[in-house]
């Protein structure tokens, strides 16, 4: 009935916009796309527009506004699908962030009351504001 063929093999690439968006690198499909306008999307190290074609064994680095993402394309879906099978699509390459030596728990004892003054002054310099 599609133009297919009839055949229901995986396709040999697709356009990267979709396909980090069919593996949940990113909520949308829009942002997929705005992402890789931006810039914020490099396939082999080299930029890529929405529409550039991604294929098993390119490596994809997205870059989004919590974090950095490195993957290495496993296999080409479409289609958004579960986690299950979109984690499948890829192999993640992300180097891990070590935490910072200045990172402090803020947490305060139940019922100690308000920050003062100057803990909000201490929060804030750890933070870095």
């Amino acid at each position: 009935m599609g133009a297919s063929g009839g055949t229901d093999s995986a396709p040999a690439s697709t356009r990267v916009d979709k396909w980090i968006w069919a593996v949940r690198l990113f909520k949308t499909r829009t942002e997929a796309t705005d992402a890789c306008r931006a810039g914020h999307v490099k396939i082999n190290r080299a930029a890529a527009k929405p529409a550039t074609p991604v294929k098993p064994g390119d490596t994809v680095e997205v870059r989004s506004s919590s974090h950095e993402r490195v993957v290495e394309v496993t296999a080409i879906i479409e289609k958004r699908s579960g986690a299950a099978v979109a984690t499948a699509c890829y192999i993640d390459h992300t180097p891990v962030q070590p935490k910072s030596a200045e990172a402090v728990d803020f947490a305060r004892d139940r019922g100690a009351g308000r920050p003062t003054k100057r803990d909000r002054r201490q929060l804030d310099r750890a933070r870095g504001h």
